[in-house]
């Protein structure tokens, strides 16, 4: 690795299994972590000498690791504590009580990776011994006793994202309903309520990313109410979608063609969702040029 290039962040996640791991790796994913699951401790050093060959493309790894690499799993602790001598390393532990782990193996219908011949309780026990020491160590217990998968991906977003980054992504999209509903969309707003700047000679041939046709979409009754009114209605369903660990949702404004009255109302409201914290907003404009 260059000089001047910095290691990456490494974060070993593991813990007892049913604790939620790998509701854990799917919300650091979401969080642009570079995630490997079910890796042997001893693949740790090679997997880090391959990403830094990437020269930075990949900052923040997390890794997997767990019970199910059976007895090479015992050499994690020595392994982390050799991969911290050289970059930053924290260790992610996931818990739970005993009686919680036995009801959701039970709910899976699946056995515990080290109950061999006795019974769920015995796996539990098998394993809390092999993790004793790692779970000491670790930098971050996260007890899931208590959580849902939701409650478990908003506290792995809330200590893993990085400070000011976005908690979710709206996409708010101009659409024409001449050409159909947009699929897999979360609201729909129709602006047809307003007058159409199609019959209007002049401002026809123009679109809704212009300033004449906003400037007449906005002076119509109610437009501005509207735009004003569905942006406040809007906030407390984005922290809402925060809270829930929805990373991502999709708003559909629609008019006749997608032209004008809709495009004028996706950037508005854009505008005004953008000043949200913990939201960042993209646009699109699914039927502009199609006529």
């Amino acid at each position: 690795m260059a000089d001047d290039q910095p290691a990456g962040e490494v974060l070993i996640v593991t813990g007892m299994s049913g604790a939620g791991r790998t509701t854990a790796a799917n919300a650091l994913e979401d969080l642009d972590w570079y995630v490997v699951d079910n890796l042997p401790p001893q693949m740790l050093g090679p997997l880090l000498e391959l990403t830094e060959l990437a020269g930075g493309a990949l900052p923040k790894i997390a890794a997997v690791v767990d019970v199910r690499g059976r007895e090479l799993f015992r050499a994690l602790p020595a392994v982390t504590s050799a991969l911290r001598g050289g970059r930053p390393v924290r260790v992610l532990f996931l818990d739970a009580s005993d009686d919680v782990l036995v009801r959701r193996f039970e709910s899976v219908r699946r056995p515990h990776p080290l109950q061999g011949d006795g019974t769920i309780l015995d796996g539990i026990r098998r394993e809390r011994e092999r993790v004793a020491a790692i779970r000491e160590g670790a930098d971050v217990i996260i007890d899931t006793s208590a959580m849902n998968i939701h409650q478990l991906a908003t506290r792995v977003v809330d200590l893993f994202s990085e400070e000011g980054a976005a908690r979710h992504t709206i996409t708010v999209m101009s659409f024409g309903f001449k050409y159909g509903l947009p699929t897999d969309v979360d609201l729909v707003a129709d602006m047809r309520f307003l007058p159409n700047p199609f019959w209007i000679p002049e401002l026809k041939g123009h679109t809704g990313e212009e300033e004449s046709v906003r400037d007449y979409v906005l002076a119509q009754p109610g437009a501005r109410e509207f735009i004003d009114a569905y942006a406040l209605a809007l906030r407390p369903v984005l922290e809402g979608y925060q809270r829930e660990n929805k990373r991502h949702s999709v708003l559909a404004i629609g008019c006749t063609g997608g032209k004008h009255r809709s495009v004028v109302t996706t950037l508005e409201l854009a505008d005004r969702l953008a000043e949200l914290p913990g939201v960042a907003v993209r646009v699109k404009h699914r039927d502009l040029g199609r006529e």
